[in-house]
């Protein structure tokens, strides 16, 4: 077993089972969820049929609206209760969304796609290899100049300026606390959060997102068949400068 896969466990495995479900839900507003479908119809040309891969889809935010456009959505997350979320959602709505249980890093799609997204933050969840492994796989299952969006803001054009040791927050009736390191060999920040319940219970969830520069993600993507060719702070509206709060990187297949 590579050394890295000591550092800590993986965020992906339980970190959005427990309270993080809701506190995750009210964080994103919807008209984030909004711009940013409308960002993938316009910008990526989908039509009614378009074949769309969403990876660690969550609860389905845009799996659920681009299904909503006729758009073909196969949705892959590692929690049950996502997918029990998004199955339930899509079959009381008749959308167009195959839900699948499963690590993303070993989950075979079928066919080629249109589009891949792998949108908040998802990606910083895993360490280069993993992040090289499934880019080769998207890339194997992209239609010839298909593209991957990927949404992100732990790159390291970003965290050096948004990162904190401590923080705490109110999410409704739970008190958020966060305690983070700034680590190296890999690049990675390292998070202990404490989610306090109006009772008193606490739940305790350790996190580590996995932090690269702009350059090493476009090496990565050549080295997996794709060219990045345009990063936007703002989807479709602002290009990406240094420092912004979140970015959203296009690539196509080479």
């Amino acid at each position: 077993m590579p050394a890295w896969q000591y550092i800590m466990s993986n965020i992906n495995d339980t970190y959005f089972d427990g309270h993080y479900k809701k506190i995750w839900k009210s964080i994103i507003p919807d008209e984030l969820t909004v711009k940013e479908t409308d960002f993938m119809l316009q910008y990526f040309k989908l039509q009614p049929g378009s074949r769309v891969l969403d990876l660690m889809c969550g609860y389905g935010r845009h799996s659920l609206a681009l299904a909503g456009k006729g758009i073909e959505v196969t949705a892959v997350d590692n929690l049950p209760d996502y997918i029990n979320e998004v199955r339930n959602n899509a079959e009381a709505e008749n959308l167009p969304v195959h839900p699948v249980l499963g690590d993303v890093i070993l989950y075979e799609p079928e066919g080629n796609f249109d589009l891949v997204i792998c949108m908040g933050n998802s990606i910083q969840f895993f360490h280069k290899d993993e992040v090289l492994q499934l880019l080769k796989k998207i890339a194997a299952h992209l239609h010839p100049g298909g593209y991957f969006l990927i949404n992100t803001w732990s790159i390291m054009e970003i965290a050096v300026k948004s990162f904190k040791e401590k923080a705490w927050s109110m999410n409704g009736d739970l008190k958020f606390l966060v305690d983070s390191k700034f680590l190296f060999s890999p690049n990675r920040i390292e998070t202990e959060h404490q989610i306090i319940a109006p009772d008193g219970t606490t739940e305790i969830k350790q996190s580590v997102d996995y932090i690269w520069s702009m350059n090493e993600i476009e090496t990565m993507l050549a080295n997996s068949g794709m060219k990045m060719t345009e990063v936007f702070s703002i989807p479709g509206r602002k290009k990406f400068t240094l420092g912004e709060p979140r970015a959203y990187i296009v690539a196509q297949r080479s």
